[in-house]
Formats: structure tokens, C-alpha cells, sequence
């Protein structure tokens, strides 16, 4: 595995991560939320669902880092992000609430593809995206 790209990822992760806002507002990994919570905005209810969360999981294995349940709020969605080689071979997942989430297929990154995918339709929706 390049050396220089594992470096990196933490970089790519986090860009990702403060330019949606992510960081702000966060439920902590360990507390589990088994309701549902009503916001209020403008005399309209939005109901949050629960996302899970995983900050770095490799093929074959079980999440190493970030492992939990993180609430979406308004603004948020489920998302699962996967990085994947130049020949589709999957590389790493990571998963959780993200700000104005946006499905997007093959981003290039050096030799690696990256995809998002983004769902608010039920709690754990991306679990198996």
C-alpha cells in the first residue's frame, strides 16, 4: 500500500468532513440514540434519523476507527463513502451524518475512485448502501 496515500487520506477525510459542517452539533460514537427527535424550524417538524457510523473500515474487516450511531440533523444525511483502486477493487469504507450530502459516482483521487452515497429514507440507511 502506498505509504504516501494512507498519509493522505486523513487530508481528504476531513476536507470532506468540515467543508459539510459535520463537525458541528456532533452526537458522540458511544452514546446509542434509540429515538426519534422532532426539531422544529419555522413551524415545520423535521424528524432526524439515526445514521451508523464508521470512520475507517478495510475490506474483509470490521470498522478499525469512529465506530457508532451518529443522529442526522435537518441538514444532514446518511452517507457512505467508498474508495475503491483504479480497477474497482475496494480499498475503504467510511459512513456517518454528513451536511448537504450529494451522491457522486468516481471522484479521482491519485490511482483510487471515490463515491458517495447519501439516504434520509430510514434509520441505518446506510448501512448497506
Amino acid at each position: 500500500m502506498d505509504g504516501s496515500l494512507l498519509r493522505g487520506l486523513p487530508v481528504l477525510l476531513c476536507c470532506f468532513r468540515v467543508l459539510s459542517g459535520s463537525f458541528l452539533n456532533r452526537e458522540y460514537a458511544g452514546q446509542a440514540l434509540y429515538q426519534h427527535h422532532l426539531y422544529m424550524d419555522k413551524s415545520q417538524f423535521f424528524q432526524s434519523i439515526q445514521c451508523k457510523m464508521c470512520h475507517i473500515k478495510f475490506p474483509g474487516h470490521r470498522c478499525s476507527k469512529g465506530r457508532g450511531i451518529c443522529m442526522a440533523t435537518p441538514e444532514e444525511a446518511c452517507t457512505t463513502g467508498t474508495i475503491a483502486k483504479s480497477d474497482g477493487t475496494p480499498w475503504l469504507t467510511f459512513m456517518g451524518c454528513l451536511k448537504n450530502c450529494a451522491n457522486v459516482n468516481n471522484i479521482k483521487w491519485s490511482i483510487y475512485l471515490v463515491n458517495f452515497r447519501c439516504c434520509r429514507s430510514y434509520d441505518f440507511c446506510n448501512e448497506f448502501i
